[in-house]
């Protein structure tokens, strides 16, 4: 967790105060965390987590189990995780 001391116009305090409203936050630092979770993408890619990473790590060693002479282009990795 970062602690800053932000200076925002009015327009960004309203937006921030409406989404503290619809999502029944309880300040504005939440408010901003729930935009940055709900559009941050569109700048910055969130990392994978661990569990993410574990889970991609099981489907390609059971893959190479049942497949072990075969080898999986992206694609098919991709569709075996869902993507």
């Amino acid at each position: 967790m970062v602690t800053m001391n932000l200076k925002v116009s009015d327009y960004a305090s309203r937006v921030l105060g409406v989404v503290k409203e619809k999502y029944g936050l309880r300040d504005k630092s939440q408010a901003l965390d729930k935009f940055t979770e709900l559009h941050g993408e569109e700048f910055v890619e969130k990392e994978a987590s661990d569990e993410y990473v574990k889970k991609i790590l099981c489907i390609t060693e059971d893959y190479f189990h049942k497949h072990p002479n075969r080898r999986m282009t992206d694609k098919e990795l991709d569709a075996l995780c869902g993507l």
